[in-house]
């Protein structure tokens, strides 16, 4: 009996994965949450961090900021704007995107709601680089 189920990760652009994959940690809003094969029906969204799939004992890493996941019948859809392969980064893309958000974290008139979401967008961005 396999343990496996099936990932799909689509962003506007190309579907970026679409493989069998033993488990998966998505960064949602109620923290890090793995999903195993027969995991219960979920519906959720995504905040900024990592999207970590196992593939036959590998890890693929994708950095993603925004998106919703669904996860039906051992089928595990994720739709993200932002969606990309840690590798696919440069260290200058990086910096760049990490002083981007600094700079609006320095607005004073920002909601604690997206003082959360540039925060994890942040230090993931600093796990990479």
């Amino acid at each position: 009996m396999t343990e496996s189920f099936d990932l799909e990760i689509i962003n506007p652009d190309k579907t970026l994965i679409k493989s069998e994959v033993q488990q998966v940690t998505i960064p949602a809003f109620e923290g890090l949450m793995t999903i195993l094969k027969d995991h219960i029906s979920i519906v959720t969204f995504l905040r900024p961090g990592f999207i970590e799939a196992e593939i036959s004992g590998k890890t693929q890493k994708f950095y993603v900021e925004t998106g919703t996941v669904e996860f039906s019948n051992n089928q595990l859809l994720i739709l993200s704007s932002t969606a990309i392969n840690v590798d696919n980064l440069t260290k200058d893309l990086i910096s760049k995107m990490i002083e981007e958000t600094k700079a609006n974290l320095k607005q004073l008139e920002i909601k604690d709601k997206e003082k959360y979401i540039l925060n994890h967008k942040v230090d993931s961005l600093q796990e990479i680089n």
